[in-house]
């Protein structure tokens, strides 16, 4: 047995454990992890730094880097969202349906944990925490691989989380591992005995490999291509406001605008303001030909269309219709998140419906698409699966769940044949 398949077979033996601890241990061990961060911050930033001095050395793109910046304001968000999470309902547990299948045979549907979850993700070392943070409170063991370029931070991150649990209880051993090469992400894909789910969080070529190279269920998205709409009837100043967000507030994310689409009839009040703050900004702007008629800017190819840029670069289409706005998004856009600037309620409604994306907006940024930002206390990733879970996934996403019949001698040998019981089937819940 290879020492990841000795990992995994850990984690596995964690995860039992795991399931049946209460709440108030794993929300202790949350607490223990934000105070070790906290008490330790200055070793985490240490490691960062020098993390970012490898990494701008070696000619890392400046998205990555920024993505791979840890420092004290990160640490704090972090703890923010440790402590945010505690406060999160117990996803264990739950009845979610109880029906009577006659008297004294009762069926529930409780949820429980996944188990062992595979974590596969690039540069941000917060995503280590929040990963970690959301597969303990979830009851889930977690075996994570981060980028090289954020290897010693990473490291201490595990060391500061692992300590912090197993110093509270042992029954934490083996609940979050760490890999540290390249060539172990391909011995942990062949893990389907022990691993239960895989979570990738990185590039489109990372998300596609590893979907094509594992037998393990694969939760995830490969693009980010966000679009925003200014219907014909939207406030424009909300519009400007909006869009700024959209693209400016945080480039490369996967919640970031990449196309801009605009309503003919407002293109030529909309367009020349918004190119100018863009400009302003550093934007790059690719338009089509309509858009280029009415500011000069490059010029959009079928490619762009389907970019994720992660940067400041936006491609800029007119469009005559709400309906040519919808078709375009479906088609090009890669299910994550798109938003409606609209006064029409029954345009935005439309547009809500009939847009196929894990999350839908109205009237606001992008940007929201986030697990934090929508009350989950946290995320381990956003997907645009249709199976299991969907959007910014949560403790809710990592939970399954399980049938519990109690009875009290039932037979099935009595529900059938000639003098056969009937069954009550009565809801409950």
């Amino acid at each position: 047995m290879d020492e990841i398949e000795m990992a995994a077979r850990k984690a596995k033996e964690a995860s039992y454990r795991l399931q049946s601890l209460m709440q108030a241990v794993r929300n202790e061990a949350l607490e223990e992890i934000a105070c070790a961060l906290q008490e330790r911050a200055g070793e985490v930033v240490d490691a960062n730094q020098a993390d970012l001095r490898e990494a701008e050395g070696a000619g890392l793109s400046k998205v990555l880097v920024k993505r791979l910046r840890y420092d004290r304001e990160r640490i704090e968000e972090s703890v923010r969202s440790l402590r945010s999470l505690q406060r999160q309902e117990d996803p264990i547990g739950k009845v979610v349906s109880c029906m009577e299948l006659d008297e004294g045979l009762v069926l529930e549907r409780v949820t429980c944990p996944i188990g062992v979850i595979g974590v596969i993700f690039e540069s941000r070392p917060d995503a280590l925490v929040q990963i970690s943070s959301l597969c303990l409170k979830s009851g889930n063991a977690v075996i994570l691989k981060g980028g090289s370029e954020a290897h010693r931070t990473n490291r201490i991150l595990t060391d500061v989380i692992v300590k912090a649990v197993t110093d509270l209880d042992q029954r934490f051993e083996g609940a979050v591992q760490l890999l540290s090469t390249r060539e172990e992400i391909e011995r942990l894909l062949s893990q389907d005995r022990y691993v239960d789910l895989v979570i990738p969080r990185g590039s489109n070529q990372l998300v596609r490999y590893i979907k094509e190279h594992t037998k393990i269920p694969v939760l995830g998205h490969a693009d980010g291509i966000c679009h925003t709409y200014v219907d014909q009837s939207a406030d424009l100043e909300m519009a400007l406001r909006v869009c700024m967000d959209a693209k400016l507030q945080y480039p490369a994310v996967c919640n970031a605008m990449e196309t801009l689409l605009v309503h003919e009839y407002v293109a030529l009040s909309f367009l020349p303001p918004m190119a100018e703050a863009y400009r302003r900004a550093g934007v790059e702007l690719r338009g089509d030909g309509s858009a280029r008629g009415i500011v000069e800017m490059e010029e959009a190819t079928e490619e762009d269309w389907g970019t994720e840029y992660n940067d400041l670069v936006l491609s800029i289409r007119v469009v005559p219709s709400l309906d040519e706005a919808i078709a375009h998004i479906n088609r090009y856009g890669s299910h994550h998140t798109d938003a409606i600037i609209a006064s029409d309620e029954r345009n935005a409604q439309r547009f809500l419906e009939e847009v196929d994306s894990s999350s839908v907006m109205w009237n606001c940024s992008t940007r929201f698409s986030d697990g934090y930002r929508y009350g989950l206390g946290a995320e381990v990733g956003i997907s645009t699966n249709k199976t299991h879970a969907r959007g910014p996934v949560g403790l809710e996403g990592l939970t399954i769940y399980k049938y519990r019949l109690s009875g009290s001698g039932h037979i099935v040998a009595d529900y059938s044949g000639e003098n056969a019981r009937a069954f009550t089937h009565r809801k409950v819940l």
